[in-house]
This record gives C-alpha cells, sequence and structure tokens, in this order.
C-alpha cells in the first residue's frame, strides 16, 4: 500500500460561551430600548461586544448593566440540558455511507467512518479481499473496540462490510490467478460492479460514497526504475479505481449527496522516494476530482471532493519506508507545530459530506497543518543562525 489510506465528532454539541447570556440579553431587550434609541441591540446581542457595554452606554445606564451582568451570570450557572443547541451542527441523521478501503483501525478511511457516524450516519464499508477475514474478525472479537468510541462514548456501529478489490471492474476484468487465489476464496461479488449491485439490493442508495485506497507494488523504486506494468498499477489502484466506483455509485447516490477521496502533496511536490508512479496517481486523482466534479454534479447533483491529508503513520503508509522521517519533517517546517491525528481527516470529511458544504465541489482540501503552503525547510541548517519564528 502507497498512501495514507485511508474521529470523533463534537461540534454537534458545540454552544457559543455567550449563549445564556444571549439569551438573557434578548429577555431584557425591553429595558434598554425603553431607555435608548442609541444603544445598537446587535452590538449587545453580539458577545464579541459584551466587554465593551460600558463604553457604549450613557453614564445613566450603569446601573441597568449591573443589573443585566448580575442576571447573565445567575442564567449561565443553570443547567445546560435545558437550554437548546444553537450553531451549525454537523448533522448526518439518515444518510448512508460507503467507504472503500478500510481494513484496519488505524488509518485515515476508519477515521473518516468514525467522523460520520459520529454525526450520525449509517456506516458501510469495502474491504480488500485479502484483508477481509483478519478485519472481520478483529471487529468481532473486539480488537477495535477501543477504537470505535465515539464522542458520547458509544461505539461506532459498522452496518455491514462488503469484500471489494477496486482493481477490478467487473468479474469478465478478473484474472483466472486470482479467480483461483486462495486469499479470494471463500469470497463472492467483490468486483466494483458487483458491489454497488449488492449495495443496491440491502439498502437501495446511500448518500456518501469515500474512497480511501491506494496501492503502487513499486512505490519504493524511484520514477526512472518504474516498470510499465508497476506504473500502470499504481494509477489503476489510486486513481482509476475512483473513477470506477463513481460510475458504478453514483446511480445509487441520493441527490445532493458527496463524495471524497484522500490524495497527498506529492501530487504536486517532489517527495524523493515516493515513487513507482504513485505521485503520478495522485496527481491523476486530482485532475479527475475536478473532472468528475463536473460531470457528477451536473448529471447527478452529487458534489466530488479530495482531501490532501499530511503523513499519518498507518501500517499503510509504512510500506513507503520513510514515513517517521515525513512525520519529523512536518513538525520541524510546518506553521502548525503538532503531530496530525487522523481525527482532524476525518472531521474534515464529515464536514465536506455535510449540508454545511453544499456549495465546495471539485475541491482540493488541504489537512496538513499548513506544510503545503512552505516554500522552505526551517530546519535545514542553512537557515539556522536566521531570526525565523521557531518553537
Amino acid at each position: 500500500m502507497a498512501a495514507a489510506a485511508a474521529s470523533g465528532l463534537q461540534m454537534a454539541t458545540a454552544r457559543p460561551c455567550f449563549y445564556s447570556s444571549c439569551r438573557v440579553v434578548k429577555a431584557g431587550a425591553s429595558i434598554f430600548a425603553a431607555k435608548s434609541k442609541e444603544a445598537s441591540w446587535t452590538k449587545l446581542a453580539s458577545a464579541s461586544h459584551m466587554s465593551l457595554i460600558h463604553s457604549w452606554l450613557p453614564q445613566n445606564y450603569v446601573s441597568y448593566s449591573v443589573r443585566f451582568r448580575k442576571i447573565a451570570t445567575q442564567a449561565m450557572s443553570e443547567p445546560r440540558e435545558s437550554k437548546t443547541a444553537p450553531g451549525l451542527p454537523i448533522d448526518l441523521k439518515g444518510k448512508r455511507a460507503f467507504i472503500a478501503g478500510v481494513a484496519d483501525d488505524n488509518g485515515y478511511g476508519w477515521a473518516i467512518a468514525k467522523s460520520l457516524a459520529a454525526a450520525g450516519a449509517e456506516i458501510l464499508v469495502g474491504t480488500w479481499v485479502p484483508a477481509l477475514n483478519i478485519f472481520e474478525t478483529s471487529l468481532r472479537r473486539g480488537k477495535f473496540d477501543e477504537s470505535r468510541v465515539l464522542p458520547d462514548g458509544s461505539l461506532m456501529e459498522i452496518t455491514k462490510v462488503y469484500p471489494l478489490d477496486a482493481v477490478f471492474d467487473n468479474l469478465d476484468d478478473v484474472p483466472e490467478d486470482i479467480k483461483t487465489n486462495k486469499r479470494y476464496a471463500g469470497s463472492s461479488k467483490w468486483t466494483v460492479q458487483e458491489v454497488a449491485e449488492t449495495v443496491k439490493q440491502d439498502f437501495g442508495s446511500i448518500d456518501i460514497l469515500v474512497h480511501s485506497l491506494a496501492n503502487g507494488p513499486e512505490v519504493t523504486k524511484p520514477l526512472l526504475e518504474t516498470s510499465r506494468r508497476g506504473y500502470l498499477a499504481a494509477v489503476s489502484a489510486s486513481s482509476y479505481s475512483y473513477v470506477s466506483l463513481l460510475q458504478n455509485f453514483l446511480p445509487i447516490m441520493n441527490p445532493g449527496g458527496s463524495s471524497i477521496s484522500l490524495t497527498y502533496i506529492a501530487a504536486e511536490r517532489i517527495i524523493p522516494g515516493y515513487g513507482g508512479g504513485m505521485s503520478s496517481a495522485k496527481a491523476a486523482l486530482e485532475s479527475d476530482t475536478r473532472v468528475l466534479a463536473f460531470e457528477a454534479g451536473r448529471k447527478y447533483k452529487i458534489r466530488v471532493n479530495t482531501i490532501s491529508a499530511g503523513p499519518l503513520r498507518s501500517r499503510a503508509a509504512k510500506a513507503i519506508g520513510f514515513i517517521d522521517t515525513m512525520i519529523e519533517y512536518s513538525l520541524a517546517n510546518a506553521p502548525l507545530q503538532k503531530e496530525l491525528s487522523a481525527d482532524e481527516v476525518g472531521n474534515t470529511a464529515a464536514f465536506l459530506a455535510s449540508p454545511l458544504a453544499s456549495a465546495i465541489t471539485g475541491a482540493l482540501v488541504y489537512v496538513d497543518n499548513g506544510l503545503n503552503a512552505m516554500g522552505i525547510s526551517l530546519d535545514s541548517p542553512i537557515m539556522k543562525d536566521l531570526n525565523i519564528l521557531k518553537d
């Protein structure tokens, strides 16, 4: 596996810190309105102006300000359960998501599944056939239970796990050696077309499609040493697989739905060591995202976006061989000096899948602590004597 393969979400319960105060302000509107037409109610209701009450109220209104602060303090101490949640929560209740490329509990695919589940979506996953038995066994025996915990304390439920090999569109594409391979024994209907048909039979439709898979058999080879077969295999598994998924799943996606893939900055910058055609595959994926956004939007009213995620210490990423170095590099040079969490990518995916992102399509969203914006390496010896912001 060549790229970061592909969590809890608390936004739905987030409350502005002046929530109770704002309610009291509304309740006491008549007091201030009766005394001053100059005082702007809009300003008073805004939390950003609360500390400036004395600066714009006439002197003889100080007593009302004092009364207001006492009432506000009392209101803010009331039980929060009695309040109605304000704001813009990410609500995916009633939505169904299919995440292609989940084979363990430490990749971006799993994190995205958790964030979608935390927002209320029903979760279906597609798992690479050779990894299916291990994944289902671990899930059944509770090995993933700690990773399944959602913000409310419940466990993420996966409604169904489908065997999937996104390299093959239909059964006619499957070579005989794969059909007879013992790692595929016991599984059926695992090509992209068959999985889409099975999901339609089982559930009728989906709302969210996530592409969280990639593979480059020669990823450790420089591009100049990559064979044609290895290059095409990387493009097939890592980028065309997304085209195939959309071809087969778009007809069963509800209008207004969303599709998301995962890319990497190697698509546009030189990352030595990320070879075997994988950088080319990611570049194709990003280009395809724009074209697919147009076609899927016009024909199916589906949004298509991709997330360029920073380095993650996942099992899939370890195939590259220097993932720890990439993480250290990011820590030293990114604007935000912290290790990227898979949850942060998952939460971004939940936002893109939600109605809050209803006008966003064809977009490349960076979730990498800002590393993509840097033009130089601050940890270079050449930079050591310069007076530059460092942690």
